[in-house]
């Protein structure tokens, strides 16, 4: 295996999953593998301009249910919707119950459907919710959630282009990056972030220790079984699957942050 390119690693992850502005130099699957590999990173630059603009509307005044949805919308505008309309597009294929090739042809078209559109509402009720809930608490384990459901959003794709995950397609985003991680790659990356996490978790204690640690391990959970299924259904994973993912990650660990004490 030849030495993996970190700074176009770098480059490829922050151009392909987000519209901050830098510049893809290589499309190679080199530069896929290191990109994914750094999708984390990713989600906690994401994640702290969330919880950013969440504190930054509660310090003005703003009451946790406002900040909520700021805290929100920020991944969603980073990434210019791709993850939540990946998430529709998968619960169309998933709920058409249609054949792999049939269910694909719903997924490419350009409207969403009333599986995508029921998952979309839930979805970001929950993440409101949750975010709402985590605020009124402490404006701290507001912000540390948005940080933790962000960066294991992103260590969901890292999983999900691991060896032995085939594409469904030959073609797209899915294709360009399915496969590309080392099986061991993924699983240091989970452990890393959940150290990370769980060190995050320490500013509430013994339990926010276990919580925040347990909110990636269920997230990750959640988003493998996710994947097997979509795997089954798809044959393999598309750029709409990696996106439903994150979206499937980052709620996960956003509802488990929420538990007491």
């Amino acid at each position: 295996m030849s030495k993996t390119p970190w700074p176009d690693g770098l480059r490829f992850a922050f151009g392909t999953l987000s519209v901050l502005p830098v510049k893809v130099s290589r499309w190679d699957r080199e530069a896929a593998r290191g990109g994914m590999l750094c999708a984390p990173l990713v989600g906690l630059v994401i994640g702290a301009l969330a919880a950013a603009l969440g504190l930054l509307l509660l310090a003005l005044g703003a009451g946790p249910l406002l900040a909520a949805v700021a805290t929100a919308a920020v991944p969603a505008v980073l990434t210019r919707g791709l993850h939540l309309d990946g998430l529709a597009d998968t619960a169309d294929g998933l709920g058409s119950g249609k054949p792999a090739e049939d269910a694909l042809r719903i997924m490419k078209q350009s409207d969403i459907g009333p599986f995508g559109v029921i998952t979309l509402v839930f979805v970001l009720l929950a993440q409101v919710a949750a975010l709402t809930q985590l605020y009124g608490d402490s404006w701290a384990r507001g912000a540390v959630a948005a940080v933790v459901s962000a960066t294991v959003a992103r260590l969901a794709l890292t999983s999900a282009a691991r060896a032995g995950v085939p594409a469904a397609r030959p073609e797209g985003l899915g294709a360009a990056v399915a496969g590309v991680v080392p099986v061991r790659g993924a699983a240091i990356a989970g452990v890393l972030v959940t150290l990370a996490a769980a060190g995050a978790g320490a500013l509430f204690g013994s339990y926010g220790i276990v919580r925040t640690a347990v909110s990636v391990l269920a997230a990750v959970t959640v988003a493998e079984l996710l994947l097997r299924h979509c795997m089954r259904r798809f044959g393999g994973v598309t750029g709409d699957v990696f996106g439903g993912l994150a979206e499937t990650a980052a709620t996960t660990a956003l509802v488990v942050l929420t538990f007491a004490p």
